[in-house]
């Protein structure tokens, strides 16, 4: 019995005639037939059994193309923003599963800790957190909790002034860009950082096995995302406690996959555990999208009841694209995790 969970960041989904963030950003006709061919060409060809979205703008659309694949149940716990009837911006984001999905639900935070950790009292996640209750095979009620969280864009702008001389204005632009990325930062690492706390409360009161995916904007190892997975931060007082630690704390899908793969002499290859990156950006990539699970899909754990024997992230349509396939398809790889029922 296998089990296959993908995430997907499907970069500007807005069906024509219909712009994203400003009036002359539309898709063609053509374009979006493109666009929408790659996403079910993936649907048909990998088949995953559960997959989150990111940059969902039109929602009927992708649940039309989702059912067209085989996905009979959809999710999405918000409504972009529209602006004169057809501009649209903050796109939401969406599940998709082929098996039942009780119940769909935006997660909430605890506004008192967010409080008293300094946190204005009108914050909120820049895109609503969707939890989906899936009904999975021989796990039973699985929390799937599917993000995207703020992206590094820095969050203030400076204007080029004829008033000041070059070097006032290269530092005016330095200070309002060094400010503007730090609260970014600051933004991004609250939203993980609350919805840590709701989902350990969550575990608490259910004892639902638990998977995050999403696109996190960051990488897992920088100050801002890094306690989601630092096992270390449960140790300081119950370190006499394995087994309360290893319920609570996530694991990154690669960190689990490599041990399954070391464990496994045969298979290990130093060459072939080397991590794709999952965006492109100037040239450049780097790994945002991640899945993180709980115990239960570790088989380093005696309570786990599926491991993870594969991760790939497919990124051929970026990296080394045929633009008459790949040429509206999205800037960011697919992320995906096998998970094999334990014998």
């Amino acid at each position: 019995m296998y089990l296959k969970l993908a995430t997907l960041n499907l970069q500007n989904y807005l069906e024509p005639p219909n712009a994203f963030y400003d009036f002359e950003q539309i898709y063609s006709r053509n374009q979006w037939d493109k666009k929408q061919s790659w996403i079910k060409r993936y649907l048909d060809k990998q088949s995953p059994d559960v997959i989150g979205f990111q940059e969902v703008f039109s929602i009927e659309s992708l649940k039309t193309l989702t059912a067209d694949s085989g996905y009979q149940y959809f999710g999405v716990v918000d409504q972009p923003k529209v602006e004169d009837d057809f501009i649209f911006s903050n796109p939401v984001v969406a599940i998709a599963s082929k098996y039942p999905i009780k119940t769909v639900a935006h997660v909430d935070y605890d506004t008192k800790i967010s409080q008293d950790i300094g946190l204005s009292k009108d914050i909120s996640f820049v895109r609503r957190v969707l939890r989906a209750e899936i009904e999975l095979p021989h796990v039973g009620t699985t929390d799937f909790y599917v993000v995207h969280f703020k992206s590094q864009r820095a969050m203030l702008d400076a204007e080029y002034s004829s008033e000041l001389n070059e070097e006032q204005n290269f530092c005016e632009f330095f200070r309002t860009e060094i400010a503007g990325g730090w609260a970014s930062s600051i933004v991004r690492g609250s939203e993980a950082l609350l919805l840590q706390l709701a989902i350990i409360t969550r575990r608490e009161k259910t004892n639902n096995p638990t998977l995050l995916l999403g696109d996190f904007n960051d990488s897992l190892s920088n100050s801002t995302l890094k306690h989601l997975t630092q096992r270390h931060l449960f140790d300081r007082m119950f370190r006499h406690n394995q087994q309360l630690i290893n319920k609570y704390a996530l694991s990154d899908s690669w960190d689990v996959y490599l041990a399954h793969r070391l464990s496994n002499q045969t298979e290990s290859n130093e060459e072939e555990l080397v991590r794709e990156s999952s965006h492109f950006f100037g040239g450049k990539g780097s790994v945002l999208d991640y899945i993180l699970m709980t115990q239960e899909f570790d088989a380093r754990y005696d309570q786990h009841i599926y491991e993870t024997v594969g991760h790939q992230t497919l990124n051929k349509h970026v990296v080394n694209p045929a633009f008459d396939l790949d040429g509206c398809s999205t800037d960011h790889g697919v992320v995906e995790v096998l998970l094999k029922l334990r014998k």
